[in-house]
């Protein structure tokens, strides 16, 4: 998506509407120096808010995603390049997010091992020992905790039973038994159990 054409669109329908970036953004309760990114280009609404910001500009989600109006006959193939994008746009984002599950992990695991090495091996006080060991303990079970975290937001879960993809809470992922990123957990459609692998989309 075109993200300067987005918000001189943006721009130009706040103005239509006789609103200035203030207005529009005390109208959707955020600052008005998000408004400013987004004219600019330098982000994109919300999806969350996409909707109450159309309903302000007087324009349809189809074609603030298109940065531009959109005539009759036109609207339903631009409707699904739109979606296209999206799914696209979602599917990196997903991926990236993963990527950097694997960059705050490896490096996580490697300092570990390496104080762990220290802590066994180096000839120190008792106390350093322990102090070192706690803070191996304490930093591998944050990293844990983090990792999860980015893993059940991108993405979503497909159960073997019956093909349903869902995002399971954040409990429910760091609870459930699992071998790399397939986890073992019940499925919110099906009711059944099984070991469900991690997907980028929510449908293929």
């Amino acid at each position: 998506m075109d993200q300067i054409k987005i918000g001189k669109f943006i721009a130009s329908c706040r103005k239509e509407q006789g609103m200035t970036q203030a207005v529009l953004a005390e109208k959707l309760g955020i600052s008005d120096r998000a408004i400013s990114k987004w004219e600019t280009g330098k982000s994109m609404p919300d999806s969350g808010i996409m909707l109450e910001l159309c309903d302000f500009l007087k324009i349809s989600v189809n074609e603030l995603l298109s940065g531009e109006r959109i005539m009759a006959e036109f609207y339903d193939k631009r409707a699904e390049e739109n979606l296209l994008v999206m799914k696209r746009e979602m599917e990196e984002k997903n991926r990236q997010l993963l990527r950097a599950e694997y960059w705050i992990v490896f490096p996580a695991v490697l300092a570990g091992f390496a104080l762990v090495f220290v802590a066994c091996f180096v000839s120190m006080p008792m106390w350093l020992r322990v102090v070192l060991l706690t803070f191996v303990l304490v930093m591998i079970f944050a990293v844990a905790f983090i990792a999860v975290g980015i893993e059940q937001k991108a993405g979503y879960y497909e159960c073997r039973s019956c093909g349903h993809r869902y995002v399971p809470t954040y409990w429910q992922t760091n609870l459930a038994p699992h071998t790399g990123r397939t986890r073992y957990m019940k499925c919110p459609k099906c009711g059944k159990r099984s070991w469900q692998r991690k997907v980028l989309t929510k449908e293929d």
